[in-house]
């Protein structure tokens, strides 16, 4: 089970990088969607994610602190995008150092080890590792979604399934589904 939930963690981890492939400085980082969404600010997020739950929470906090952890702005949304001072480079390493101390967690610790989540409330703290592990896989896996649309709106590469059919086919495809939108505009 811990290696199965491992592999899926380290094969979307690999996605989300692969979504900065090929892309400018400016394409990582220019929010899509009226939330902000970008691509580097999905990695940048998910590397507080890999420290807290896989690292802090079960007693191995990492070595590297987060800045936007330690100032708290990260309650203000500071992980979901770079700052101009933060390259490709330094948020890829950061997740990187993030995934390979998580990937010791998992190694080294058991589903059924105790873990303690410190920025949940009071009373409801506790839970296990394995219950983390998951929320990780499911957390990396939410995000990678949301890459996956964000790219497509960069420069129309699509999730790992767009090679099932060519481009005459997507844009039939695309076609249809608006056809059958559209029997329910108004007006």
């Amino acid at each position: 089970m811990k290696s199965h939930l491992q592999q899926y963690l380290q094969d979307t981890r690999a996605l989300m990088l692969a979504k900065l492939d090929g892309l400018s400085e400016y394409d990582r980082r220019r929010p899509l969607v009226p939330s902000g969404t970008n691509l580097l600010g999905l990695v940048k997020h998910l590397i507080g994610i890999e420290q807290v739950y896989l690292g802090t929470s079960v007693g191995r906090p990492p070595e590297t602190l987060l800045p936007w952890n330690e100032d708290g702005s990260v309650w203000g949304g500071a992980d979901m995008w770079a700052l101009p001072s933060e390259s490709t480079e330094y948020i890829t390493g950061l997740y990187r150092e993030a995934c390979a101390h998580s990937d010791r967690s998992i190694a080294e610790l058991d589903l059924d080890h105790p873990a303690e989540v410190p920025h949940w409330a009071e009373g409801q703290r506790s839970t296990t590792f394995g219950a983390l592990l998951v929320r990780v896989v499911d957390e990396t896996a939410h995000h990678a979604g949301h890459a996956d649309i964000v790219r497509e709106l960069i420069d129309g590469q699509g999730g790992k399934d767009a090679d099932q059919l060519d481009e005459a086919a997507w844009t039939n495809f695309y076609a249809k589904i608006q056809r059958a939108a559209d029997t329910f505009r108004d007006g």
